[in-house]
């Protein structure tokens, strides 16, 4: 089932997956810290809208089915 070089080719693949690795530039510890606060906050507000439009929509159907 291996052909022939698909183990070259895989070797290849992850020696210039690293070598792009390196030149990335990755944030700071204090970025990485302020990032995630701001997306815990974004998905805390998004979960109360979410649970807000389900318990009004809800009450909503409850009203009108009585």
């Amino acid at each position: 089932m291996w052909r022939k070089g698909y183990l070259l080719r895989i070797t290849t693949y992850i020696a210039e997956t690293r070598e792009e690795l390196r030149k990335c530039t990755w944030p700071s510890l204090e970025e990485l810290k302020g990032s995630t606060v701001v997306v815990m906050i974004t998905l805390a507000l998004l979960g109360a809208f979410t649970v807000g439009v389900d318990f009004v929509v809800s009450q909503l159907i409850r009203l009108i089915l009585g």
